[in-house]
């Protein structure tokens, strides 16, 4: 309960920012304004000054959601008040399309103000997208040691533990006493976020276990660490995929966790943070390759970056429909004899495509979860085709009953009931196949599976439904 109750506080909150800031906007227009007939003219620091009036204590989160939510030019008039000490928090914040908009309205000496105070891990987040002219100047800047942490970051593909991975840690001897390593821990100015255990090396750097904060602190000053830390440890390597460590800090309820190398030295720690943006990452991007988008889309961006963006998938749709168009117009001559099939077939085309999408969304969850393999392909389609089966039988017959009943044609409800049948068994098999195929030719499962599901579910529906009355009925 109070977690809900927190959720919906955080996004009242968002939201009440939000409404100040478009609030100020609208108080304080940048150019005159006409009021009542009459021209309104505001100095010209005024909305500067109200808007760091508004902003200057909010978490760099809040102010990243207020960005996305804004058109790009008061986006921009926002940007250019906010504090100069939150830019780069900021821009490790907002969605990838919006930094794009703001890291273009700022010159070389705000970009470097703005990523000075981030860590190697964060640096590496944005270096991506900064403009090639700043990189040299930037990497100059660090020194030995960031640089070594930046590139070996930039060395990991996304989808790899290293590209995520943070560098600061706190790491102890395990010879130590639980005293001597908690007098060592005072001597920090402040722990690193996340940070619910030690990670416990020899000599040589190697991990040997990890002690949680809770043993430090309750057990006996005299014991020695590695006698109270747990040797049986969750530990990643900087290669590992992502998005299966993902589902590991989630099944064991991990806070933070080692990263090592292959002799076993510890090199680096995963935090749930970083995890939970994976997982939110990775949501999006299904979410978008299911509906046939490129890639990220700033809700404001340009006509032009839109169409971009959505042309693909919205071409490959185009010849689908043509195809759905040409089988229709092969059965013309049906349609003619018995106006009741215009009326009737797109139900069929529509349950099956729902149907398929339901199918698609629970298949490509699973892969993402591991929860099933290619190689389980036949023992999938058993069971979905059993479920199309019986969902066909029963909301075929319903309505082929209201058919009947409308049309006073018992064979018309008979087809419609056979039709709808045969075209669920077609979703249920496109539906496992689509995305299985997919992760077995190593592409994402869900890109436009909701697209290909729907275009084939159209076609097919209207062929068996307009087949089989041509058959039965003419």
């Amino acid at each position: 309960m109070s977690s809900t109750a927190d959720s919906h506080g955080v996004g009242a909150r968002r939201l009440v920012r939000l409404a100040a800031v478009q609030d100020v906007l609208r108080r304080y227009p940048a150019t005159p304004r006409e009021e009542s007939g009459e021209s309104a003219t505001v100095p010209p620091d005024a909305q500067a000054q109200a808007l760091r009036n508004v902003l200057q204590s909010w978490h760099p989160a809040d102010i990243a959601y207020v960005l996305e939510c804004l058109p790009l030019e008061q986006r921009r008039l926002v940007w250019q008040q906010v504090p100069a000490e939150q830019d780069g928090e900021i821009l490790l914040e907002v969605t990838d399309a919006v930094r794009e908009s703001l890291i273009a309205d700022m010159d070389r000496a705000e970009i470097l103000e703005a990523v000075e105070p981030l860590d190697a891990d964060e640096l590496a987040d944005l270096v991506e997208d900064l403009p090639e002219a700043v990189l040299p100047e930037l990497m100059a800047s660090l020194d030995v040691d960031e640089r070594e942490q930046v590139q070996a970051a930039l060395s990991y593909r996304d989808d790899q533990v290293g590209a995520v991975m943070e560098f600061e840690m706190v790491a102890i001897d395990e010879q130590l006493s639980l005293g001597a390593a908690l007098a060592e821990l005072r001597k920090l100015e402040a722990l690193p976020p996340q940070t619910d255990k030690l990670f416990v090396i020899n000599p040589a750097r190697v991990l040997t276990g990890v002690l949680p904060l809770e043993r430090l602190l309750l057990g006996a000053p005299e014991q020695a660490v590695n006698q109270v830390m747990a040797p049986d440890v969750n530990t990643f390597r900087a290669e590992d995929d992502i998005y299966h460590v993902a589902h590991a800090f989630e099944r064991y309820d991990l806070i933070s966790a080692p990263v090592v190398d292959a002799a076993g030295r510890l090199v680096g720690r995963l935090t749930v943070d970083a995890i939970v943006d994976v997982i939110r990452a990775q949501g999006d991007s299904e979410a978008r390759s299911r509906g046939g988008l490129r890639e990220e889309e700033d809700i404001f961006a340009s006509v032009w970056k839109s169409v971009q963006n959505r042309w693909a998938w919205l071409a490959i749709n185009l010849v689908t429909a043509f195809v759905a168009s040409r089988v229709i117009g092969l059965f013309e001559g049906a349609i003619e004899k018995l106006v009741a099939l215009a009326a009737l077939m797109p139900i069929v085309a529509g349950i099956g495509g729902n149907s398929g999408n339901q199918t698609i969304t629970m298949i490509v969850r699973a892969l993402a979860l591991e929860q099933i393999t290619p190689g389980q392909l036949r023992r999938l389609w058993a069971k979905e085709l059993q479920v199309a089966i019986v969902n066909g039988l029963l909301w075929g017959g319903v309505i082929g009953l209201v058919a009947w009943a409308l049309y006073h044609n018992a064979a018309l409800g008979l087809v419609m009931t056979a039709a709808m049948t045969l075209n669920l068994l077609l979703a249920a098999f496109a539906g496992v196949g689509i995305p299985m195929l997919m992760a077995r030719l190593g592409r994402d499962p869900a890109l436009g599976s909701s697209v290909l599901i729907t275009a084939l579910t159209d076609s097919g529906g209207f062929f068996i439904f307009l087949g089989l009355a041509t058959l039965f009925l003419m």
